[in-house]
Protein backbone atom coordinates (compact mmCIF):
# COMPACT_ATOMS: atom_id res chain seq x y z
CA UNK A 1 0.00 0.00 0.00
CA UNK A 2 1.18 3.52 -0.79
CA UNK A 3 -0.63 6.77 -0.05
CA UNK A 4 -0.08 10.52 -0.03
CA UNK A 5 -1.18 13.17 2.44
CA UNK A 6 -1.45 16.78 1.29
CA UNK A 7 1.14 16.55 -1.50
CA UNK A 8 1.85 19.92 -3.14
CA UNK A 9 4.37 20.49 -5.94
CA UNK A 10 5.17 23.93 -7.39
CA UNK A 11 7.39 25.06 -10.23
CA UNK A 12 7.80 28.79 -9.74
CA UNK A 13 4.31 30.29 -9.69
CA UNK A 14 2.77 27.25 -11.32
CA UNK A 15 1.11 24.73 -8.99
CA UNK A 16 1.41 21.23 -10.45
CA UNK A 17 -0.27 19.44 -7.51
CA UNK A 18 -2.15 20.96 -4.62
CA UNK A 19 -3.03 19.13 -1.39
CA UNK A 20 -3.28 15.70 -3.07
CA UNK A 21 -4.37 13.01 -0.61
CA UNK A 22 -4.88 9.60 -2.17
CA UNK A 23 -4.48 5.90 -1.35
CA UNK A 24 -3.33 3.12 -3.69
CA UNK A 25 -4.29 -0.30 -2.32
CA UNK A 26 -2.61 -3.71 -2.84
CA UNK A 27 -4.01 -5.98 -5.53
CA UNK A 28 -4.95 -3.08 -7.79
CA UNK A 29 -3.40 -1.60 -10.92
CA UNK A 30 -3.89 2.15 -11.27
CA UNK A 31 -3.61 3.86 -14.65
CA UNK A 32 -2.35 7.41 -14.06
CA UNK A 33 -3.76 9.63 -16.81
CA UNK A 34 -3.87 13.35 -17.57
CA UNK A 35 -3.20 15.87 -20.31
CA UNK A 36 0.38 16.51 -21.45
CA UNK A 37 2.14 18.57 -18.78
CA UNK A 38 -0.32 17.62 -16.03
CA UNK A 39 2.48 15.98 -14.02
CA UNK A 40 2.08 12.22 -14.46
CA UNK A 41 5.82 11.43 -14.50
CA UNK A 42 6.46 14.01 -11.76
CA UNK A 43 3.92 12.34 -9.49
CA UNK A 44 5.59 8.94 -9.99
CA UNK A 45 8.93 10.54 -9.06
CA UNK A 46 7.39 11.99 -5.89
CA UNK A 47 6.03 8.54 -4.96
CA UNK A 48 9.42 6.90 -5.56
CA UNK A 49 11.30 9.57 -3.59
CA UNK A 50 13.30 10.69 -6.63
CA UNK A 51 12.03 14.23 -6.12
CA UNK A 52 10.66 15.83 -2.96
CA UNK A 53 7.27 17.54 -2.79
CA UNK A 54 7.09 21.13 -1.51
CA UNK A 55 4.78 19.90 1.22
CA UNK A 56 2.94 16.76 2.22
CA UNK A 57 4.01 13.16 2.76
CA UNK A 58 4.29 9.86 0.92
CA UNK A 59 3.40 6.96 3.21
CA UNK A 60 4.24 3.28 2.79
CA UNK A 61 3.99 0.41 5.24
CA UNK A 62 7.26 -0.44 7.08
CA UNK A 63 9.53 -2.71 5.06
CA UNK A 64 7.63 -2.35 1.78
CA UNK A 65 9.80 -2.15 -1.33
CA UNK A 66 9.17 0.23 -4.24
CA UNK A 67 10.42 -0.73 -7.72
CA UNK A 68 10.69 1.86 -10.52
CA UNK A 69 11.17 1.50 -14.26
CA UNK A 70 14.47 3.36 -14.83
CA UNK A 71 14.61 5.86 -17.69
CA UNK A 72 18.42 6.20 -18.00
CA UNK A 73 19.31 3.61 -20.63
CA UNK A 74 23.07 4.06 -20.14
CA UNK A 75 23.23 3.77 -16.34
CA UNK A 76 24.18 0.08 -16.36
CA UNK A 77 26.29 -0.08 -19.53
CA UNK A 78 29.25 -1.79 -17.80
CA UNK A 79 27.05 -4.33 -15.98
CA UNK A 80 26.06 -7.80 -17.16
CA UNK A 81 22.46 -8.11 -18.28
CA UNK A 82 21.46 -10.74 -15.70
CA UNK A 83 23.03 -8.79 -12.85
CA UNK A 84 21.32 -5.59 -14.04
CA UNK A 85 17.96 -7.30 -13.56
CA UNK A 86 18.86 -8.55 -10.05
CA UNK A 87 20.00 -5.01 -9.14
CA UNK A 88 16.30 -4.16 -9.15
CA UNK A 89 16.27 -5.62 -5.62
CA UNK A 90 18.73 -3.35 -3.83
CA UNK A 91 18.83 -5.29 -0.54
CA UNK A 92 19.39 -8.62 -2.28
CA UNK A 93 22.22 -7.34 -4.47
CA UNK A 94 23.93 -5.76 -1.42
CA UNK A 95 23.82 -9.11 0.40
CA UNK A 96 25.17 -10.93 -2.66
CA UNK A 97 28.07 -8.51 -3.03
CA UNK A 98 28.86 -8.59 0.71
CA UNK A 99 28.89 -12.40 0.65
CA UNK A 100 31.28 -12.42 -2.33
CA UNK A 101 33.69 -10.09 -0.50
CA UNK A 102 33.66 -12.21 2.67
CA UNK A 103 34.10 -15.53 0.86
CA UNK A 104 37.05 -14.06 -1.08
CA UNK A 105 38.92 -13.06 2.10
CA UNK A 106 42.15 -15.02 2.55
CA UNK A 107 42.02 -14.59 6.37
CA UNK A 108 38.44 -15.69 7.01
CA UNK A 109 37.75 -15.12 10.76
CA UNK A 110 35.20 -16.50 13.20
CA UNK A 111 33.43 -13.13 13.13
CA UNK A 112 33.23 -13.40 9.35
CA UNK A 113 31.66 -16.82 9.76
CA UNK A 114 28.94 -15.44 12.03
CA UNK A 115 28.27 -12.59 9.59
CA UNK A 116 28.16 -14.99 6.65
CA UNK A 117 25.64 -17.13 8.50
CA UNK A 118 23.39 -14.09 9.05
CA UNK A 119 23.76 -13.02 5.43
CA UNK A 120 22.94 -16.51 4.15
CA UNK A 121 19.77 -16.47 6.25
CA UNK A 122 18.67 -13.13 4.81
CA UNK A 123 19.68 -14.31 1.33
CA UNK A 124 17.43 -17.35 1.64
CA UNK A 125 14.51 -15.28 3.00
CA UNK A 126 14.76 -13.02 -0.07
CA UNK A 127 14.64 -16.09 -2.36
CA UNK A 128 18.22 -15.41 -3.41
CA UNK A 129 18.91 -18.98 -4.52
CA UNK A 130 16.35 -18.54 -7.31
CA UNK A 131 17.41 -15.00 -8.23
CA UNK A 132 19.28 -15.84 -11.44
CA UNK A 133 16.56 -18.26 -12.58
CA UNK A 134 13.82 -15.70 -11.89
CA UNK A 135 15.78 -12.95 -13.66
CA UNK A 136 16.36 -15.19 -16.68
CA UNK A 137 12.64 -16.03 -16.89
CA UNK A 138 11.74 -12.32 -16.86
CA UNK A 139 14.26 -11.59 -19.61
CA UNK A 140 12.99 -14.46 -21.76
CA UNK A 141 9.39 -13.34 -21.30
CA UNK A 142 10.38 -9.91 -22.56
CA UNK A 143 12.15 -11.29 -25.62
CA UNK A 144 15.80 -11.17 -24.46
CA UNK A 145 17.36 -14.45 -25.57
CA UNK A 146 19.58 -16.47 -23.21
CA UNK A 147 22.68 -15.75 -25.28
CA UNK A 148 22.43 -12.07 -24.24
CA UNK A 149 22.09 -12.70 -20.50
CA UNK A 150 25.86 -12.71 -19.87
CA UNK A 151 26.65 -9.79 -22.18
CA UNK A 152 27.23 -6.27 -20.90
CA UNK A 153 24.38 -3.80 -21.26
CA UNK A 154 26.39 -1.61 -23.64
CA UNK A 155 26.35 -4.47 -26.19
CA UNK A 156 22.54 -4.32 -26.43
CA UNK A 157 20.40 -2.13 -28.67
CA UNK A 158 18.30 0.67 -27.21
CA UNK A 159 15.15 -1.44 -27.46
CA UNK A 160 16.82 -4.39 -25.72
CA UNK A 161 18.06 -2.14 -22.90
CA UNK A 162 14.50 -0.93 -22.28
CA UNK A 163 13.36 -4.55 -21.89
CA UNK A 164 16.15 -5.32 -19.42
CA UNK A 165 15.27 -2.26 -17.34
CA UNK A 166 11.64 -3.37 -17.35
CA UNK A 167 12.71 -6.84 -16.13
CA UNK A 168 14.72 -5.06 -13.42
CA UNK A 169 11.61 -3.24 -12.20
CA UNK A 170 9.54 -6.43 -12.18
CA UNK A 171 12.20 -8.52 -10.43
CA UNK A 172 11.76 -9.81 -6.89
CA UNK A 173 8.03 -9.27 -6.42
CA UNK A 174 8.12 -5.61 -5.29
CA UNK A 175 5.35 -4.38 -3.00
CA UNK A 176 4.79 -1.25 -5.08
CA UNK A 177 5.57 -1.09 -8.79
CA UNK A 178 5.84 2.29 -10.58
CA UNK A 179 5.94 2.09 -14.39
CA UNK A 180 6.30 5.07 -16.74
CA UNK A 181 5.48 4.08 -20.36
CA UNK A 182 6.47 0.40 -19.95
CA UNK A 183 5.27 -0.67 -23.42
CA UNK A 184 7.61 1.65 -25.32
CA UNK A 185 9.85 -0.36 -27.70
CA UNK A 186 8.09 -3.64 -26.90
CA UNK A 187 6.75 -5.90 -29.65
CA UNK A 188 3.27 -7.45 -29.59
CA UNK A 189 4.42 -10.67 -27.91
CA UNK A 190 6.32 -8.83 -25.15
CA UNK A 191 3.39 -6.50 -24.48
CA UNK A 192 1.08 -9.50 -24.22
CA UNK A 193 3.49 -11.15 -21.77
CA UNK A 194 3.65 -7.95 -19.67
CA UNK A 195 -0.13 -7.65 -19.67
CA UNK A 196 -0.44 -11.20 -18.31
CA UNK A 197 2.29 -10.55 -15.72
CA UNK A 198 0.59 -7.41 -14.38
CA UNK A 199 -2.86 -8.99 -14.54
CA UNK A 200 -1.64 -11.70 -12.15
CA UNK A 201 0.53 -9.37 -10.02
CA UNK A 202 -0.89 -9.29 -6.48
CA UNK A 203 0.70 -6.09 -5.17
CA UNK A 204 0.23 -2.41 -6.06
CA UNK A 205 0.91 -1.13 -9.58
CA UNK A 206 0.77 2.50 -10.74
CA UNK A 207 1.36 2.91 -14.48
CA UNK A 208 1.55 5.77 -16.97
CA UNK A 209 0.89 4.75 -20.57
CA UNK A 210 -0.46 6.14 -23.85
CA UNK A 211 -1.43 2.62 -24.93
CA UNK A 212 -5.21 2.45 -24.44
CA UNK A 213 -5.43 -1.29 -25.07
CA UNK A 214 -2.75 -1.90 -22.44
CA UNK A 215 -4.57 0.30 -19.89
CA UNK A 216 -7.80 -1.55 -20.60
CA UNK A 217 -6.14 -4.93 -20.13
CA UNK A 218 -4.28 -4.29 -16.87
CA UNK A 219 -6.01 -1.47 -14.96
CA UNK A 220 -8.52 -2.00 -12.17
CA UNK A 221 -8.66 1.76 -11.47
CA UNK A 222 -7.96 5.05 -13.26
CA UNK A 223 -6.28 7.91 -11.38
CA UNK A 224 -7.19 11.06 -13.30
CA UNK A 225 -5.00 14.17 -12.92
CA UNK A 226 -6.80 17.43 -13.67
CA UNK A 227 -6.19 20.95 -12.28
CA UNK A 228 -3.65 19.73 -9.75
CA UNK A 229 -6.00 17.17 -8.21
CA UNK A 230 -6.18 13.39 -8.62
CA UNK A 231 -9.55 11.63 -8.69
CA UNK A 232 -9.91 7.84 -8.55
CA UNK A 233 -12.34 5.89 -10.74
CA UNK A 234 -13.02 2.16 -10.52
CA UNK A 235 -12.61 0.39 -13.87
CA UNK A 236 -10.29 0.48 -16.87
CA UNK A 237 -9.57 3.31 -19.31
CA UNK A 238 -12.61 2.80 -21.58
CA UNK A 239 -14.92 2.71 -18.57
CA UNK A 240 -13.41 5.95 -17.26
CA UNK A 241 -13.65 7.65 -20.67
CA UNK A 242 -17.30 6.78 -21.31
CA UNK A 243 -18.30 7.44 -17.68
CA UNK A 244 -16.60 10.85 -17.59
CA UNK A 245 -18.25 11.86 -20.87
CA UNK A 246 -21.64 10.73 -19.58
CA UNK A 247 -21.24 12.53 -16.23
CA UNK A 248 -20.27 15.77 -17.99
CA UNK A 249 -23.21 15.47 -20.38
CA UNK A 250 -25.65 14.86 -17.51
CA UNK A 251 -24.31 17.82 -15.52
CA UNK A 252 -24.71 20.11 -18.53
CA UNK A 253 -28.26 18.87 -19.15
CA UNK A 254 -29.15 19.35 -15.47
CA UNK A 255 -27.78 22.90 -15.58
CA UNK A 256 -29.82 23.70 -18.69
CA UNK A 257 -32.99 22.53 -16.95
CA UNK A 258 -32.14 24.59 -13.85
CA UNK A 259 -31.38 27.67 -15.96
CA UNK A 260 -34.72 27.32 -17.74
CA UNK A 261 -36.54 26.97 -14.40
CA UNK A 262 -34.74 30.03 -12.96
CA UNK A 263 -35.66 32.10 -16.05
CA UNK A 264 -39.29 31.02 -15.68
CA UNK A 265 -39.37 31.97 -11.98
CA UNK A 266 -37.59 35.28 -12.58
CA UNK A 267 -40.13 36.17 -15.27
CA UNK A 268 -42.99 35.44 -12.84
CA UNK A 269 -41.36 37.64 -10.15
CA UNK A 270 -40.77 40.46 -12.64
CA UNK A 271 -44.40 40.41 -13.80
CA UNK A 272 -46.18 40.02 -10.45
CA UNK A 273 -43.94 41.36 -7.65
CA UNK A 274 -45.80 44.70 -7.73
CA UNK A 275 -49.20 42.97 -7.81
CA UNK A 276 -50.51 42.78 -4.23
CA UNK A 277 -52.57 39.65 -4.91
CA UNK A 278 -49.55 37.86 -6.39
CA UNK A 279 -46.88 39.24 -4.00
CA UNK A 280 -46.97 36.18 -1.76
CA UNK A 281 -46.46 33.87 -4.75
CA UNK A 282 -43.60 36.07 -6.02
CA UNK A 283 -41.88 35.84 -2.64
CA UNK A 284 -42.30 32.06 -2.74
CA UNK A 285 -40.71 31.99 -6.19
CA UNK A 286 -37.70 33.98 -4.91
CA UNK A 287 -37.09 31.36 -2.23
CA UNK A 288 -37.38 28.62 -4.86
CA UNK A 289 -34.70 30.33 -6.98
CA UNK A 290 -32.35 30.45 -3.99
CA UNK A 291 -32.60 26.67 -3.67
CA UNK A 292 -31.74 26.10 -7.35
CA UNK A 293 -27.91 26.05 -7.41
CA UNK A 294 -26.12 25.44 -10.67
CA UNK A 295 -23.33 22.84 -10.65
CA UNK A 296 -19.94 24.48 -11.11
CA UNK A 297 -18.72 22.57 -14.17
CA UNK A 298 -15.08 23.31 -14.68
CA UNK A 299 -14.04 22.40 -18.23
CA UNK A 300 -11.46 19.63 -18.30
CA UNK A 301 -7.88 20.66 -19.05
CA UNK A 302 -7.95 17.96 -21.72
CA UNK A 303 -8.34 19.15 -25.28
CA UNK A 304 -9.30 16.92 -28.20
CA UNK A 305 -8.25 18.01 -31.70
CA UNK A 306 -10.65 17.58 -34.61
CA UNK A 307 -9.17 15.07 -37.07
CA UNK A 308 -11.13 14.13 -40.19
CA UNK A 309 -9.74 12.79 -43.47
CA UNK A 310 -11.68 13.61 -46.64
CA UNK A 311 -11.17 12.86 -50.33
CA UNK A 312 -11.70 15.43 -53.06
CA UNK A 313 -11.97 12.69 -55.68
CA UNK A 314 -13.22 9.14 -55.25
CA UNK A 315 -10.62 6.46 -55.95
CA UNK A 316 -11.05 4.17 -58.92
CA UNK A 317 -10.85 0.38 -58.80
CA UNK A 318 -7.08 0.23 -59.39
CA UNK A 319 -5.24 1.47 -56.31
CA UNK A 320 -1.69 0.07 -56.17
CA UNK A 321 0.25 -2.87 -57.58
CA UNK A 322 3.66 -3.90 -56.18
CA UNK A 323 5.78 -6.50 -57.99
CA UNK A 324 9.02 -8.14 -56.80
CA UNK A 325 10.06 -5.12 -54.74
CA UNK A 326 13.49 -5.53 -53.08
CA UNK A 327 15.45 -3.07 -50.97
CA UNK A 328 18.65 -3.23 -48.89
CA UNK A 329 19.18 -0.68 -46.11
CA UNK A 330 22.63 -0.34 -44.51
CA UNK A 331 23.71 -3.73 -45.79
CA UNK A 332 20.55 -5.53 -44.65
CA UNK A 333 17.88 -6.75 -47.07
CA UNK A 334 14.68 -5.41 -45.51
CA UNK A 335 12.35 -6.01 -48.46
CA UNK A 336 12.72 -9.22 -50.42
CA UNK A 337 10.59 -9.73 -53.55
CA UNK A 338 7.47 -8.10 -52.12
CA UNK A 339 4.32 -8.65 -54.21
CA UNK A 340 1.07 -6.90 -53.22
CA UNK A 341 -2.17 -5.74 -54.77
CA UNK A 342 -3.96 -3.02 -52.82
CA UNK A 343 -7.72 -3.00 -53.36
CA UNK A 344 -10.30 -0.25 -53.06
CA UNK A 345 -11.38 0.23 -49.43
CA UNK A 346 -8.33 -1.52 -47.95
CA UNK A 347 -7.20 -0.15 -44.62
CA UNK A 348 -3.96 -2.02 -44.12
CA UNK A 349 -1.97 -2.14 -40.88
CA UNK A 350 1.67 -3.11 -41.36
CA UNK A 351 2.69 -4.86 -38.14
CA UNK A 352 5.84 -6.40 -36.69
CA UNK A 353 8.57 -5.22 -34.32
CA UNK A 354 11.01 -4.12 -37.06
CA UNK A 355 10.10 -0.65 -38.28
CA UNK A 356 12.82 -0.37 -40.95
CA UNK A 357 11.08 -2.48 -43.66
CA UNK A 358 7.79 -0.62 -43.18
CA UNK A 359 9.42 2.81 -43.38
CA UNK A 360 11.47 1.75 -46.42
CA UNK A 361 8.35 0.50 -48.22
CA UNK A 362 6.43 3.70 -47.51
CA UNK A 363 9.34 5.87 -48.66
CA UNK A 364 9.65 3.87 -51.90
CA UNK A 365 5.92 4.26 -52.59
CA UNK A 366 6.29 8.04 -52.08
CA UNK A 367 9.27 8.22 -54.43
CA UNK A 368 11.68 9.14 -51.63
CA UNK A 369 13.71 5.90 -51.93
CA UNK A 370 14.66 3.89 -55.00
CA UNK A 371 14.14 0.11 -54.82
CA UNK A 372 17.05 -2.19 -55.69
CA UNK A 373 14.69 -4.05 -58.02
CA UNK A 374 10.99 -4.48 -58.69
CA UNK A 375 8.22 -2.04 -59.55
CA UNK A 376 5.14 -0.37 -58.13
CA UNK A 377 2.29 1.39 -59.91
CA UNK A 378 -0.39 3.67 -58.49
CA UNK A 379 -3.80 3.82 -60.17
CA UNK A 380 -4.47 6.86 -62.38
CA UNK A 381 -7.13 8.27 -60.04
CA UNK A 382 -5.01 7.97 -56.88
CA UNK A 383 -3.64 10.95 -54.94
CA UNK A 384 -1.49 10.06 -51.93
CA UNK A 385 -0.71 11.89 -48.71
CA UNK A 386 2.12 10.67 -46.49
CA UNK A 387 2.81 10.99 -42.77
CA UNK A 388 6.55 10.21 -42.36
CA UNK A 389 8.10 8.78 -39.21
CA UNK A 390 10.79 11.48 -39.38
CA UNK A 391 9.19 14.86 -40.08
CA UNK A 392 12.23 17.05 -39.29
CA UNK A 393 12.75 18.27 -42.87
CA UNK A 394 9.32 19.94 -42.81
CA UNK A 395 10.25 22.11 -39.82
CA UNK A 396 13.69 23.44 -40.74
CA UNK A 397 12.35 26.93 -41.56
CA UNK A 398 11.27 29.83 -39.33
CA UNK A 399 7.71 30.22 -40.62
CA UNK A 400 5.05 30.91 -38.04
CA UNK A 401 2.28 28.29 -37.97
CA UNK A 402 -0.10 30.31 -40.14
CA UNK A 403 2.50 30.68 -42.90
CA UNK A 404 3.70 27.09 -42.42
CA UNK A 405 0.25 25.63 -43.01
CA UNK A 406 -0.55 28.14 -45.78
CA UNK A 407 2.09 26.35 -47.92
CA UNK A 408 -0.20 23.32 -48.13
CA UNK A 409 -3.60 25.02 -48.44
CA UNK A 410 -5.53 25.93 -51.58
CA UNK A 411 -7.43 28.51 -49.54
CA UNK A 412 -4.83 31.14 -48.65
CA UNK A 413 -7.09 33.28 -46.45
CA UNK A 414 -5.65 33.77 -42.96
CA UNK A 415 -9.04 33.36 -41.30
CA UNK A 416 -9.39 29.90 -42.89
CA UNK A 417 -5.86 28.86 -41.90
CA UNK A 418 -6.41 30.08 -38.33
CA UNK A 419 -9.74 28.26 -38.05
CA UNK A 420 -8.08 25.05 -39.23
CA UNK A 421 -5.23 25.49 -36.74
CA UNK A 422 -7.83 26.10 -34.04
CA UNK A 423 -9.34 22.67 -34.71
CA UNK A 424 -5.87 21.26 -34.15
CA UNK A 425 -5.55 23.08 -30.78
CA UNK A 426 -3.46 26.04 -31.97
CA UNK A 427 -5.20 29.29 -31.09
CA UNK A 428 -4.39 32.92 -30.41
CA UNK A 429 -0.67 33.64 -30.06
CA UNK A 430 0.13 29.91 -30.46
CA UNK A 431 -0.45 30.32 -34.22
CA UNK A 432 2.49 32.75 -34.34
CA UNK A 433 4.95 30.20 -32.94
CA UNK A 434 7.94 29.46 -35.13
CA UNK A 435 7.66 26.00 -36.69
CA UNK A 436 11.29 25.24 -35.79
CA UNK A 437 10.62 25.39 -32.02
CA UNK A 438 7.54 23.16 -31.85
CA UNK A 439 7.39 20.15 -29.53
CA UNK A 440 7.15 16.62 -30.94
CA UNK A 441 3.39 16.46 -30.36
CA UNK A 442 2.82 19.89 -31.94
CA UNK A 443 4.76 18.85 -35.04
CA UNK A 444 2.64 15.72 -35.37
CA UNK A 445 -0.56 17.79 -35.19
CA UNK A 446 0.83 20.10 -37.88
CA UNK A 447 1.63 17.15 -40.13
CA UNK A 448 -1.87 15.75 -39.64
CA UNK A 449 -3.24 19.20 -40.59
CA UNK A 450 -1.15 19.13 -43.75
CA UNK A 451 -2.54 15.70 -44.62
CA UNK A 452 -6.15 16.74 -44.05
CA UNK A 453 -5.72 19.80 -46.28
CA UNK A 454 -4.47 17.57 -49.12
CA UNK A 455 -7.90 15.95 -49.59
CA UNK A 456 -6.07 12.91 -50.97
CA UNK A 457 -7.88 9.62 -51.58
CA UNK A 458 -5.16 7.39 -50.17
CA UNK A 459 -3.22 7.95 -46.94
CA UNK A 460 0.08 6.46 -45.75
CA UNK A 461 0.89 6.95 -42.05
CA UNK A 462 4.14 5.79 -40.45
CA UNK A 463 3.90 5.74 -36.62
CA UNK A 464 1.48 8.68 -36.37
CA UNK A 465 0.80 8.22 -32.62
CA UNK A 466 4.42 8.92 -31.61
CA UNK A 467 4.59 12.03 -29.36
CA UNK A 468 0.79 12.32 -29.10
CA UNK A 469 -1.15 12.37 -25.84
CA UNK A 470 -4.13 10.09 -25.18
CA UNK A 471 -6.61 12.76 -26.28
CA UNK A 472 -4.94 13.32 -29.67
CA UNK A 473 -4.53 9.56 -30.18
CA UNK A 474 -8.25 9.08 -29.50
CA UNK A 475 -9.13 11.80 -32.05
CA UNK A 476 -6.75 10.36 -34.64
CA UNK A 477 -8.23 6.90 -34.07
CA UNK A 478 -11.76 8.23 -34.65
CA UNK A 479 -10.68 10.13 -37.77
CA UNK A 480 -9.01 7.07 -39.31
CA UNK A 481 -11.93 4.84 -38.36
CA UNK A 482 -14.53 7.13 -39.97
CA UNK A 483 -12.54 7.64 -43.18
CA UNK A 484 -14.10 5.53 -45.95
CA UNK A 485 -11.18 5.61 -48.39
CA UNK A 486 -7.98 3.56 -48.51
CA UNK A 487 -4.97 3.78 -46.26
CA UNK A 488 -1.93 1.90 -45.07
CA UNK A 489 -0.29 2.58 -41.75
CA UNK A 490 2.24 1.35 -39.22
CA UNK A 491 1.78 1.80 -35.49
CA UNK A 492 2.31 -0.04 -32.19
CA UNK A 493 -1.06 1.18 -30.90
CA UNK A 494 -3.11 -2.00 -30.55
CA UNK A 495 -6.43 -0.17 -30.19
CA UNK A 496 -5.88 1.84 -33.36
CA UNK A 497 -4.96 -1.24 -35.40
CA UNK A 498 -7.85 -3.33 -34.11
CA UNK A 499 -10.49 -0.62 -34.72
CA UNK A 500 -9.24 0.72 -38.08
CA UNK A 501 -7.57 -2.06 -40.11
CA UNK A 502 -9.47 -4.60 -42.19
CA UNK A 503 -6.27 -6.16 -43.54
CA UNK A 504 -3.04 -7.05 -41.74
CA UNK A 505 0.38 -7.36 -43.42
CA UNK A 506 3.48 -8.42 -41.50
CA UNK A 507 6.89 -8.11 -43.15
CA UNK A 508 9.10 -10.92 -41.78
CA UNK A 509 12.70 -12.00 -42.53
CA UNK A 510 11.31 -14.69 -44.87
CA UNK A 511 8.62 -12.71 -46.65
CA UNK A 512 5.20 -11.30 -45.87
CA UNK A 513 2.11 -12.59 -44.10
CA UNK A 514 -0.99 -11.01 -45.66
CA UNK A 515 -4.40 -11.65 -44.11
CA UNK A 516 -7.78 -10.05 -44.78
CA UNK A 517 -8.96 -9.95 -41.16
CA UNK A 518 -8.96 -7.70 -38.13
CA UNK A 519 -5.98 -7.52 -35.80
CA UNK A 520 -7.36 -9.47 -32.84
CA UNK A 521 -8.33 -12.35 -35.13
CA UNK A 522 -4.87 -12.18 -36.70
CA UNK A 523 -3.16 -12.55 -33.32
CA UNK A 524 -5.36 -15.49 -32.31
CA UNK A 525 -5.50 -17.33 -35.65
CA UNK A 526 -3.83 -20.75 -35.38
CA UNK A 527 -2.59 -20.74 -39.00
CA UNK A 528 -1.07 -17.28 -38.55
CA UNK A 529 0.67 -18.36 -35.33
CA UNK A 530 2.19 -21.35 -37.12
CA UNK A 531 3.25 -19.22 -40.09
CA UNK A 532 4.84 -16.58 -37.82
CA UNK A 533 6.92 -19.25 -36.06
CA UNK A 534 8.20 -20.46 -39.42
CA UNK A 535 8.93 -16.95 -40.68
CA UNK A 536 10.84 -15.97 -37.53
CA UNK A 537 12.53 -19.36 -36.93
CA UNK A 538 10.85 -19.71 -33.51
CA UNK A 539 11.10 -23.20 -32.03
Amino acid sequence: MISTSGITVRYGKRILFEEVTIKFAPGNCYGLIGANGSGKSTFLKVLSGEIEADSGDVITAPGERIAVLKQDHFQFDETEVLKTVIMGHKKLIEIMEEKDILYAKPDFSEEDGVLISELEGEFAELNGWNAETDAAQLLSGLGIKEEFHTKKMKELTGSEKVRVLLAQALFGNPDILLLDEPTNHLDVDSISWLEDFLYNFENTVIVVSHDRHFLNRVCTHIADIDYGKIQLFVGNYDFWYHSSQLIMKQLKEDNKKKEAKISELQEFIRRFSSNASKAKQATSRKKEIEKLTLEDIRPSSRRYPYIAFKSEREAGKEILTIENLTKTVEGRKVLNNINLIINKGDKIAFVGSDGVPKTALFQILMGELTPDSGTYKWGQTITVSHFPKDNSKYFSNDYNLVDWLRQYSKDQEETYIRSFLGRMLFSGDETLKKSSVLSGGEKVRCMLSKMMLSNANFYILDEPTNHLDLESITSLNEGMEKYTGGMMFATHDHELISTVANRIIEITPKGIIDKLMNYDDYLENADVKKLRKEMYNIN
